[in-house]
């Protein structure tokens, strides 16, 4: 039976309370940067020596040795709506939040939810879907929402706090690519662009779907990724677009990274919305924080750019791997689902810069 049900009284459009939606709201990498050096250093000293992960490479969460066994990892995020449909919109942003745990190769344990609603403006029935569209994806996760925290808030917001476990020797970071490696997407790309069509009416119902099925489908690869030796660095794809996150991966590791523009997967109908001008905002923010550490081979379309910088809401995982081991890796996304995972470029020697051909 489906949890979805029409509100008592009229309600407006979720996307028409928030001046951005998914991971489009997030702070542009460039402004972020700025913020966090004013901030004490990112590894104190010896004194949080079980601090196996913070924020020093901009990773996806933190990771706290508490034994030799185990290791807890933490993450957070929460974001406005993405789309109207309450249920869905809780059901994107729990999957979005739990991916950062797949991303660092951990389980998932428990939830605790970030909601902030404008009780005023809602009903409550449509906030209550919400809650149960986050809590069906965490329950497809094997994993309770335990409890957490709301606020009245001007725009609606929802998203968790979530926990998850590792083993220290096989916590994934995004700072451990090497030389050789070739870079594995787990799922297509382009959510930004239909959710900027989705906000002006011309996204059709198929667009909707797979948008929808994309962003839901929770990053459990990364589980059985974390197992595999031969999978030497690992993140998620999300607001910084594929440009920004790849870039991170090239810092971390101190050397460059080049994409194969033709071997990109695409969601169904973005490139065609991407030529009619369809594009968020966060797109040209990211490319005005990062574009000169980018180099794009001129032959490429015009709206590569757009598209190679666009936001992607719980966007697929990011795997760097030796390139005996691609087949594996490719049929370890493929063995849940992930049909359109794919090899798309390859770590380089040289300073981290992005090109892509």
């Amino acid at each position: 039976m489906d949890d979805r049900h029409e509100t008592r009284v009229e309600a407006p459009r979720l996307t028409s309370l928030s001046h951005g939606g998914g991971c489009g709201c997030k702070i542009a990498p460039g402004v972020l940067a700025e913020l966090l050096a004013t901030q004490a250093s990112p590894w104190p000293n010896a004194a949080f020596a079980d601090l196996l992960v913070g924020r020093e490479t901009a990773d996806d969460a933190a990771v706290y040795r508490l034994n030799d066994e185990q290791a807890i990892v933490a993450t957070t995020d929460f974001f406005m709506p993405i789309v109207d449909d309450p249920y869905d919109f809780g059901r994107i942003a729990a999957a979005n939040a739990l991916s950062d745990l797949y991303a660092m190769g951990a389980r998932p344990i428990l939830a605790l939810a970030l909601v902030g609603m404008p009780i005023d403006v809602l009903p409550r029935e449509t906030i209550a879907a919400i809650l149960r569209g986050g809590e069906s994806v965490c329950l497809a996760a094997g994993i309770p929402v335990a409890g957490g925290h709301s606020i009245d808030s001007v725009e609606p917001i929802y998203g968790l706090a979530a926990l998850g476990v590792v083993h220290p020797a096989r916590v994934k970071r995004n700072s451990t690519a090497r030389i050789g490696d070739v870079l594995v997407l787990g799922k297509p790309l382009g959510v930004g662009i239909l959710s900027a069509a989705l906000k002006k009416n011309v996204l059709d119902r198929a667009g909707y779907d797979a948008m929808v099925d994309s962003t839901t489908r929770l990053n459990r690869p990364g589980i059985a990724l974390a197992q595999m030796s031969d999978v030497h660095a690992l993140t998620d794809v999300t607001g910084f677009g594929l440009l920004g996150h790849a870039l991170e991966l090239a810092r971390g590791a101190t050397c460059g990274i080049r994409l194969r523009y033709r071997d990109l997967p695409w969601l169904e109908g973005v490139e065609a919305l991407a030529r009619q001008g369809i594009a968020t905002g966060a797109s040209a923010r990211n490319w005005a924080s990062y574009g000169a550490e980018a180099e794009l081979d001129p032959a490429l379309p015009d709206v590569a750019r757009a598209l190679l910088t666009d936001p992607q809401t719980s966007g697929g995982l990011l795997a760097a791997c030796a390139p005996h081991a691609v087949e594996d890796v490719l049929a370890c996304f493929r063995a849940e689902g992930f049909v359109r995972a794919a090899a798309i470029g390859e770590v380089v020697g040289g300073k981290p810069r992005i090109v892509v051909d």
